[in-house]
């Protein structure tokens, strides 16, 4: 298996949901946990937001972007100093369907580039569902010298990312609690 360092996003405000998302529980798990399962496999697992208690928070390292709640694309650049893996999986810490065979997926995509990206069921790119090489990734943050409120799109997609099609709900994400599954 590809050696891989992941990055997952749980800084969000969840102000369409109202509390912090991250420990609403699918099949008795909190969403944020059950992410972090997904990628158990990784040489570091760095989760940028404010600490949170964990069942297992074994190889956990927490972060936190600067300004606090700047943006996905401002946490990536947070972490991506510390990474030392030759890929980085990035997540976002509300995806309730996304499994070790996703992270397989990604990786086993991004092998022959600089990275993957999954797409949702229209061909949407999920940027917080990707594989990417650390070294192009820590190009593009340097980039710039802040990613505060800046988008996804402008960090990754000069990067050339191959499309992974989801399947299943894999690319279901928890913005409102109507999203939550009523079963994982």
């Amino acid at each position: 298996m590809t050696p891989y360092d992941a990055i997952v996003l749980a800084g969000g405000a969840a102000s369409r949901f109202g509390t912090d998302k991250m420990r609403v529980a699918v099949g008795g798990v909190p969403v944020l946990e059950r992410v972090l399962a997904a990628v158990n496999t990784a040489e570091n697992r760095f989760i940028v937001g404010p600490e949170r208690r964990l069942a297992d928070d074994a190889g956990v390292c927490w972060l936190r972007e600067e300004p606090p709640g700047s943006g996905p694309a401002n946490g990536i650049a947070c972490a991506a100093s510390h990474l030392s893996a030759d890929v980085a999986v990035i997540l976002a810490g509300d995806l309730p369907y996304v499994d070790a065979v996703t992270v397989r997926r990604l990786l086993d995509a991004a092998e022959a580039g600089a990275g993957a990206v999954l797409h949702d069921g229209v061909g949407r790119p999920q940027w917080l569902s990707a594989a990417v090489r650390s070294t192009g990734l820590l190009d593009r943050v340097r980039a710039r010298d802040s990613w505060a409120n800046t988008s996804m799109h402008e960090l990754f997609d000069p990067l050339e990312l191959v499309g992974v099609p989801a399947r299943g709900d894999e690319s279901h994400d928890i913005d409102t609690p109507e999203d939550i599954p009523s079963e994982p």
